[in-house]
């Protein structure tokens, strides 16, 4: 299972905004082949993060297997 709080601990320092971190998760989803994905800790609050972040981060994950 990917976890958000594990990407964010391996790849925080590198991501600006949460497109960013979209794409970073999508890579790790592709990278890692994990079948699930958990929000287990909610982002930062980039400035461009939707009211929608949840979703958007589970449809991310899905779009990228």
């Amino acid at each position: 299972m990917l976890l958000l709080s594990a990407i964010l601990l391996q790849s925080g320092d590198d991501i600006s905004n949460f497109d960013e971190l979209k794409q970073t998760l999508q890579t790790y989803a592709v990278e890692t082949g994990e079948l699930f994905f958990q929000v287990d800790i909610e982002p930062p609050s980039y400035d461009d993060r939707p009211q929608d972040w949840h979703e958007q981060l589970n449809l991310a994950f899905e779009s990228a297997r």
